[in-house]
């Protein structure tokens, strides 16, 4: 096959798998929001949309809004809810697993699935009959920096004690003896570190992008690695912070109704 046939493939292939994305439109009591899913975590993005298609959002509340967290809805329980009712509890026949995309995260506008507490649902299976989408708050840099020590911290206590205290009083030595090979053994180290908390469940590493979110628009970087983010909103995000603000009742459900009027496929 030639260069140009090649690049054309090249071409076809990628145009192909953008459109393979879709889009959805939300209509809400409050405003319509648009919200492109993604086609790396098919499993969520299938089950969201047969829900989509059986019509099974339309008419349900958004049950928690949390200013600067998020905003969650399409519980089956909230359809018919009596007002001040306690909503929210989910489908446990709707769950699914979890799915990494890999590059997804919880920047503001993405969209999750909840899921119940790992004490009840230890494999952290997606409830896929309600979703939220996050708000989040900006951070600065040193917030990001101290949040992936404190996530990672059991983790890099366990890769000293195997790899830095059995030799440290070695590498005392060789720091005044032997500078340069005292910086090529620090070195070595700190990649052994760094190979057992990237290994670690769990762990929290951010990348130049997810750094370059949290610290422009926002979103809750500590839900990293707890939930499946299977789209995101790319317009009404001024509803998004409208229902975020809602007075809300003791259980966070909006005291005013914000309703999930319909949700659609766009061509």
């Amino acid at each position: 096959m030639g260069r140009m046939a090649i690049m054309t493939c090249c071409i076809l292939l990628s145009t192909s798998l953008l459109q393979a994305e879709t889009t959805v439109e939300i209509r809400t009591s409050a405003g319509t929001m648009k919200i492109r899913l993604y086609d790396d975590v098919p499993n969520h993005t299938r089950a969201f949309l047969s829900r989509v298609k059986q019509g099974q959002f339309n008419g349900t509340l958004f049950t928690r809004v949390i200013p600067e967290f998020m905003i969650q809805g399409g519980a089956p329980d909230s359809k018919h809810a009596a007002p001040g009712a306690r909503v929210g509890f989910g489908d446990r026949s709707a769950e699914i697993l979890p799915e990494s995309g890999g590059i997804h995260f919880h920047k503001k506008g993405a969209l999750a699935a909840p899921r119940q507490d790992v004490s009840i649902n230890p494999e952290k299976k997606s409830d896929m009959s309600q979703f939220f989408i996050v708000q989040g708050k900006v951070y600065r840099p040193g917030e990001l920096d101290t949040l992936e020590l404190a996530t990672n911290q059991k983790a890099r206590k366990k890769a000293l004690d195997a790899f830095y205290y059995p030799v440290k009083a070695e590498l005392d030595s060789l720091k005044n003896a032997d500078k340069t090979m005292f910086n090529q053994r620090i070195r070595a180290i700190n990649a052994c570190i760094d190979s057992v908390v990237r290994a670690t469940p769990g762990h929290l590493i951010f990348t130049p992008e997810q750094r370059e979110a949290y610290t422009t628009d926002g979103g809750c970087p500590h839900l990293d690695g707890q939930y499946t983010v299977f789209g995101e909103l790319t317009d009404g995000f001024e509803v998004l912070d409208a229902i975020a603000r809602q007075s809300r009742d003791a259980y966070d459900r909006p005291k005013k109704d914000v309703r999930i009027l319909a949700i659609q496929i766009l061509p």
